[in-house]
């Protein structure tokens, strides 16, 4: 019988800071938000939720929630810069493993080195091959204590995001032509899963940030389907079933795969992690060289990103999940949930986004999805990419002037919501 994890979540360069100590080399993220421009306000993550100095407090925050795992990144910039970045992660888990705390960590959630993208970044194949050396590295050091090991977070975000439309880090507008990223990283998955094993990984993942796709009208189903291809299907097939979808309505052909890539990419996974936020809807293409068209969804809350919220849409993701997989579905972990607020403390929107995904999750575990855990996002506020500090994600409150820490509504809702299922 496995225990389900119930936790939340972090990325390294969303909370660190700490961004020039220690020997950390620069990040794609500390090039672009450097840019001007680049990020809402000109933000950047130099000092974020100083979580690099914190983490004490952070992780007895997170004793007190009641949760049972926390997942967070591990920043390939601090661990390439010497030693001393592995010793912050040893002193994190051992903390993380006292307070009774599952220790789940991503090996990369978008802090590619710059060193490392200078010569051709996820454009250049060696940097899959970059990738297997770093998990070995870090793995070596940590696994006899972390068992569960995430590899990527999110490649489809960071393919279409910073290399199609240049809104991330890196900042490439390549459209199309940015799919090599999009199989090098899922190359990249592939190598570290053996590499993890060897260092007594007991469980590798990969997390997929994924989307139902909804046609505006029967007319549009083609539209949709073109989508899902793109945002879902592209990502989880190569990995599930050793094989790319049809890519025949982007009028491109995945030229870029070698002989025995597909064999390396669908290397045997113990667990699929989904991050879910909202549905997409799809209208027929007007003529910007893409199959379909984004659509606004209306009829439905939003965040204060203007994200539509649709709790159902998470059973409904992970229905069409087990339908497409069958068999070849791993265990599912909802690795990312949650919703921006501007409620600073009586975020009551939270509360109703987290009420109904969790009912949600549950109707879907009814319906025979093996579903074995759950991680709010976010623990803290923090720094929002492109938007720098102006969507607020956290159950904890973040002052950033002062580095105060206040757990909001919402966190101590999902406390008792933990007590209760307990």
């Amino acid at each position: 019988m496995h225990t389900f994890l119930w936790g939340t979540a972090t990325a390294s360069y969303q909370i660190e800071g700490a961004a020039h100590e220690d020997g950390r080399v620069p990040s794609i993220w500390d090039t672009f938000s450097h840019e001007p421009g680049r990020t809402r306000d000109g933000h950047t993550g130099d000092v974020a939720c100083d979580h690099y100095h914190r983490w004490p407090e952070d992780v007895a925050l997170m004793k007190e929630l009641g949760v049972n795992a926390y997942r967070f990144s591990i920043a390939w910039p601090r661990v390439m810069g010497g030693p001393a970045g592995l010793d912050f992660y040893e002193r994190l888990v051992d903390a993380l493993l006292d307070a009774g705390i599952t220790p789940t960590p991503t090996l990369f959630h978008w802090d590619l080195p710059q060193e490392l993208q200078d010569r051709g970044g996820w454009l250049n194949r060696d940097t899959a091959h970059r990738f297997a050396g770093y998990a070995a590295q870090v793995a070596a050091r940590l696994a006899d204590r972390v068992s569960t090991w995430i590899t990527l977070n999110e490649p489809f975000a960071h393919t279409i995001e910073g290399h199609a439309l240049g809104v991330h880090a890196p900042g490439q507008a390549l459209m199309l032509d940015s799919l090599p990223v999009a199989h090098h990283q899922l190359l990249a998955h592939g190598l570290a899963v053996p590499a993890l094993r060897a260092a007594g990984a007991e469980q590798v993942w990969i997390t997929q940030n994924c989307s139902p796709a909804w046609a505006a009208t029967p007319a549009d189903q083609a539209a949709a389907d073109a989508y899902a291809t793109l945002h879902n299907w592209l990502f989880n097939d190569p990995v599930l079933l050793g094989r790319y979808p049809d890519l025949s309505a982007f009028g491109v052909e995945p030229d870029f795969v070698r002989d025995g890539d597909l064999e390396i990419i669908s290397a045997p996974i113990d667990g699929l992690g989904i991050n879910y936020y909202n549905p997409t809807l799809l209208g027929s293409p007007t003529g910007d060289g893409l199959p379909f068209d984004l659509l606004e969804i209306t009829g439905y809350p939003t965040t204060a990103f203007g994200w539509p919220v649709v709790p159902d849409g998470l059973r409904e993701l992970l229905i069409s999940f087990k339908d497409r997989y069958g068999t070849a579905l791993p265990p599912v972990y909802i690795t990312e949930n949650g919703c921006s607020s501007d409620e600073p403390l009586d975020d009551q929107e939270r509360v109703t986004f987290l009420e109904g995904h969790l009912a949600a999750l549950d109707q879907a575990r009814a319906e025979g999805v093996d579903v074995r855990g759950y991680f709010a996002w976010s623990l803290l506020d923090n720094f929002e990419w492109a938007e720098g500090y102006h969507q607020r994600f956290g159950l904890v409150h973040v002052d950033f002037e002062t580095q105060r820490r206040t757990p909001k509504a919402s966190y101590h809702w999902f406390r008792k919501y933990l007590e209760d299922r307990r």
